[in-house]
């Protein structure tokens, strides 16, 4: 119904069915039967047909003036829309862990903006796993697996390691443990979400799996760097959160036979909600700048 009205606009507004088929790209045999039909539905003629042009009746003047507007309001917003779902423009909310985008993605966020400068950004970053759909967020950046079904996915990198370390102080004071049964008695500094320590021996395949108690427990890997590098103890970390410190000489690898599994990273969205382009182009941006980065890439 709705097409057959603007279909009568445009007949009225271009003077001719050649002209306003021409501008709805089909047929005029076929505008004429759709133009039958709405007059069918109404009960009443629209137009006077003649050789040289239709001009309204009396009823398709009153018709004319009363959907005009209407269709040309849905005729906006249906352009508005378009904007929305297709160009890369306008707000992307995403939720993200703290640590991961205030350090490893930091520079993707920056050159997203930069080749996207009609999108704007708004990054709510915690790293405990917040509730998309309730959050009214667009996409959320996940580590680890993903059991929630009601969610697309895309992975996009993975943190490879996950090592020990402790300051180069620390160790002079108190020396490097020789087994995990060592490491038990030792100050240990705990950052979530990785509170439950699961190593896995390279060699033999060994895995140990426990909850150890921390001299201090934080929920933010740079927070714990931070004590770690102060001397306060021995760290479980992602290998992307601390290579720098390590190739800097200011962290040092702790039992570095004993691992963490490497650990997936994954945009996640609603199966609910169609995916504008500004989403879709932020999650592929995402992936790119992941596979080209050496402690990302899969």
């Amino acid at each position: 119904m709705l097409n057959e009205l603007a279909l009568f606009v445009s007949i009225v507004e271009t003077g001719s069915l050649r002209a306003a088929a021409e501008k709805a790209s089909i047929p005029a045999p076929t505008l004429t039967r759709r133009l039958q039909k709405l007059e069918q539905h109404l009960g009443c003629r629209l137009l006077h047909r003649s050789a040289r042009r239709m001009t309204p009746t009396r009823e398709g003047w009153q018709y004319y003036e009363q959907c005009r507007p209407l269709v040309h309001s849905l005729l906006q917003a249906t352009a508005k829309l378009d904007v929305t779902l297709h160009q890369v423009s306008g707000l992307i909310r995403v939720l993200a862990p703290a640590d991961l985008a205030n350090d490893n993605l930091a520079p993707a966020w920056i050159s997203f903006l930069e080749r996207y400068p009609e999108v704007r950004l708004e990054l709510e970053l915690d790293n405990y796993t917040q509730d998309l759909i309730g959050s009214g967020a667009d996409v959320a950046i996940r580590v680890g697996a993903q059991p929630d079904s009601l969610l697309n996915l895309r992975k996009l990198g993975q943190a490879k390691e996950v090592i020990l370390v402790a300051s180069p102080g620390y160790l002079a004071k108190y020396g490097m443990p020789d087994s995990l049964d060592e490491l038990r008695l030792r100050d240990l500094v705990i950052s979530a979400p990785l509170s439950t320590w699961a190593l896995r021996h390279i060699q033999s395949g060994e895995t140990v799996r426990w909850q150890p108690q921390g001299k201090i427990c934080v929920n933010s890997v740079s927070l714990a760097l931070h004590a770690v590098l102060s001397g306060l103890g021995i760290l479980l970390c992602p290998m992307s959160l601390c290579h720098n410190q390590l190739r800097r000489g200011e962290l040092v690898p702790v039992l570095p036979q004993w691992q963490g599994a490497a650990r997936e990273i994954y945009a996640v969205w609603s199966q609910q909600r169609y995916v504008p382009a500004r989403v879709r182009a932020l999650i592929e941006h995402l992936a790119d700048f992941c596979q080209q980065d050496p402690q990302l890439m899969m």
